[in-house]
């Protein structure tokens, strides 16, 4: 037998032997199971996506809907076009991009203040009765002391803030505060400052404890022990936290303007209702600019710091 031969013949040994999961092919057979049951028991037909009156209207969108007035038919001219959208983008369109990058950046930095501080006080081992010191050390469990009380207290906390979606803290903010910035603010600071606490509260579970423990046996208080060992540690990996989740805040702003807060959502929302297609169109294309170039800016924060840790 020629070497090729044995190697394909121990490839084939190794695919029969390898290890199967039960759990695994029974999910599979499961989502293949729902999916048939959900496609046949509801009113979903797929013919009917391509009737004569959905492409009617399709087609009916993309030769008219889709451009402005005075440029439909032969008056096209890519001039015009781009002088239409200068104008529209004079109009609503910077001030829509700046309203909405302004509540994406006030509540970020509002949710990574509030998650920081989550998170330290729901680090089980920086509130422990011992800060990063082991058991056999301390000489009883954590659990009782009162500050792991504190810890799971701040654990849940961040569940509940993280839990209800922006749009339920929007309508909520709306109610109680009026048509303004500030409901959108707010509603993505808390939602945010949940995500940011747990994902805070976890880096510094993770921080190596051989320093930390030796500045906590050498004497130094808590305060101490977070302010010169875990802030300047846990510092890089929640910035890379803060910038994924800045560009979330900038998607989110935007469809919030849906709700009433002015922001590229809402002249989105009002081209619709009058019937503006084609400025509807430039405005959600703003929006994933708007999208694109946080994502670009967080991406290279990202990789700046990633060098750093």
């Amino acid at each position: 037998m020629s070497i090729q031969s044995a190697q394909l013949a121990r490839i084939k040994t190794l695919h029969r032997t390898r290890p199967r999961s039960l759990l695994v092919r029974w999910s599979v057979c499961l989502a293949l199971v729902g999916t048939v049951v959900v496609w046949f028991a509801t009113d979903i037909d797929l013919a009917e996506m391509f009737s004569s009156k959905r492409l009617g209207h399709l087609e009916r969108f993309l030769q008219e809907d889709l451009m402005p007035k005075n440029l439909r038919g032969d008056a096209f001219a890519w001039g015009g076009m781009w002088q239409w959208c200068v104008a529209q983008f004079q109009l609503n369109g910077a001030r829509a991009m700046l309203a909405t990058l302004c509540i994406s950046v006030l509540a970020i930095v509002l949710a990574a203040v509030a998650g920081a501080l989550l998170g330290a006080f729901g680090a089980r081992n920086l509130m422990s009765a011992h800060p990063f010191l082991p058991h056999a050390t301390v000489g009883h469990g954590d659990c009782s002391h009162w500050l792991d009380r504190v810890a799971q207290g701040t654990r849940i906390l961040c569940i509940l803030l993280r839990a209800v979606p922006e749009y339920i803290w929007a309508y909520l903010f709306l109610a109680m505060l009026g048509n303004s910035a500030w409901p959108a603010v707010l509603a993505l600071a808390l939602h945010n400052s949940g995500i940011l606490g747990r994902l805070a509260g976890e880096t510094i579970e993770n921080l190596p404890a051989k320093p930390l423990r030796a500045l906590s046996m050498a004497g130094a208080s808590r305060k101490d022990v977070a302010l010169v060992g875990v802030f300047p540690m846990a510092l890089g990996r929640y910035l890379l936290y803060f910038f994924y989740r800045f560009e979330t805040c900038v998607r989110e702003a935007t469809v919030l303007g849906m709700l009433g807060v002015v922001s590229l959502g809402y002249y989105v929302v009002e081209a619709r209702a009058h019937g503006q297609y084609s400025t509807m169109l430039f405005l959600i294309f703003l929006g994933g600019l708007l999208v694109m170039l946080a994502d670009i800016v967080s991406d290279i924060a990202r990789r700046w710091l990633h060098k750093g840790i």
